[in-house]
């Protein structure tokens, strides 16, 4: 029994149980929705039935399952799959109920163990991301430490060494000479 001496009822997968308060058919038109839950709210309404508080709860169920039928969005998820989808909307989001029920499905578990080994032996063993027992040698002197100060001495050095040129007027003139020659 749940809060208030209510049984607690199951969350369904198959959304029929809504219909059934209203006392319609699954994929009713909405006018058709509008005509009962008028009749009803009407026969359970608690200002009519004031002594009575089944009809106040009914009253309840009637005015519930209204708001929610009532409400395209909701009554998608509700067809599609029952009260539980309209749990995982509230949860998670009306984007994720259809992740939520893919996800809950008996083949996808054994699918995720079965890539997940594939993705694990392919990584370990030939890529050599954990063990590195396939991996190449490591050159050392890549690795080895440079002191900065023979780093420095070692490009001056090299700046000193360089054969450095500045262009003339005559060989830029020189070489655009010869190229208006070498034209046909």
């Amino acid at each position: 029994m749940a809060e208030g001496g209510r049984p607690q009822r199951k969350m369904s997968r198959a959304g029929e149980s809504l219909y059934r308060v209203l006392g319609l058919e699954k994929g009713a038109s909405s006018e058709d929705l509008k005509r009962a839950y008028r009749k009803l709210a009407l026969k359970y309404h608690p200002d009519k039935n004031p002594d009575n508080p089944e009809a106040a709860e009914m009253f309840k169920e009637i005015n519930n399952a209204n708001t929610t039928l009532s409400d395209e969005n909701k009554r998608r998820i509700y067809d599609e799959y029952g009260s539980m989808g309209l749990y995982v909307s509230e949860q998670f989001g009306e984007e994720s109920v259809k992740y939520y029920f893919l996800m809950s499905k008996w083949w996808f578990k054994p699918l995720m163990v079965c890539c997940s080994l594939v993705t694990c032996c392919c990584c370990c063993c030939c890529c050599c991301f954990c063990c590195g027992k396939c991996r190449p040698p490591e050159d050392e002197e890549a690795y080895k430490y440079v002191n900065p100060e023979d780093l420095e001495a070692q490009i001056r050095a090299e700046d000193e060494g360089a054969i450095r040129m500045q262009p003339t007027a005559g060989a830029s003139m020189q070489t655009t000479d010869e190229t208006q020659t070498r034209k046909p």
